[in-house]
């Protein structure tokens, strides 16, 4: 056990080296080097930087990036937590009972295209009923507006992360019920809801946590499409925007950030799950 997690630290480290690397490589561009020698010399410069935390200022606005992340990521955050508390109310149902149950399991393509439907689409709906309801006035009101961001803007994103839950449930539940041992449980005289719950659940547990580091993808994408349709000034859509406006350092030190965030949620769940 102790010799897989220092293996899975290592990797972790090698894997947070190669991101500061990257994020170094994409800084670089916005110096605008010519010829090899500069470039190798503006990237040890922006190397040693990035190890240091400091990515200079936008290109596009002229404030530095660490406070454009300050302001920026919190919210974003909070916004992906929300929802993957979310995900895991929607997501856990369906991938328990898709997984444990032979029946439900031919059912199961449904909620692939439940996940796989565009989250932008789902974001306009709900930004329409919204405006649409009766409390939605032009005097938009504190309570609508926690309403708004918690409910509205979270459940989207969440929608998106259930469906990566309930996918990690179901391939967890596939791994147990094709495991050898299952026929000789049987046998045994367990019935199939005592091998379930014993077995399949506990392995349907760690899927969910090894697959982590996607469901965080997932969670991030949803954020920075919902981000956009909202007109939210959060870190998802930023990173979106700064690469549109070649805003290489600003673009760098997000990609960073959200690299480490899901670089450390793979390894928290693979910990986790052996």
């Amino acid at each position: 056990m102790w010799r897989d997690l220092l293996l899975r630290a290592a990797q972790l480290i090698v894997s947070l080296v190669g991101a500061v690397v990257l994020a170094a490589l994409l800084a670089t561009l916005s110096l605008h080097t010519h010829g090899f020698g500069p470039f190798i010399s503006a990237f040890s410069m922006k190397l040693l930087a990035a190890l240091k935390g400091d990515f200079g200022v936008s290109a596009a606005s002229g404030v530095p990036v660490a406070i454009l992340i300050a302001q920026t990521c919190p919210a974003t955050f909070i916004l992906i937590s929300v929802a993957a508390v979310i995900a895991l109310i929607l997501g856990t149902p369906f991938g328990v009972i898709f997984g444990v149950s032979r029946v439900a399991r031919v059912a199961a393509p449904l909620m692939e295209l439940t996940a796989a439907f565009p989250v932008f689409v789902a974001a306009l709906a709900v930004l329409w009923i919204a405006a649409h309801l009766p409390y939605a006035t032009h005097n938009s009101s504190a309570g609508h507006d926690i309403l708004q961001a918690l409910v509205l803007r979270a459940a989207i994103v969440g929608v998106a992360g259930a469906g990566s839950v309930q996918l990690a449930l179901r391939r967890g539940a596939e791994r147990a019920w094709s495991a050898p041992y299952r026929e000789g449980l049987r046998i045994m005289g367990l019935s199939p809801l005592d091998i379930s719950l014993r077995y399949a659940v506990p392995e349907m547990g760690a899927a969910l946590l090894r697959d982590l580091g996607q469901l965080a993808l997932a969670l991030l994408s949803a954020a920075v499409v919902v981000e956009w349709v909202f007109s939210r000034n959060g870190a998802a859509v930023l990173l979106l925007k700064s690469a549109m406006r070649a805003d290489w350092n600003l673009a760098a030190a997000l990609l960073l950030i959200f690299a480490v965030v899901g670089l450390v949620a793979n390894f928290i769940g693979a910990a986790a799950a052996n």
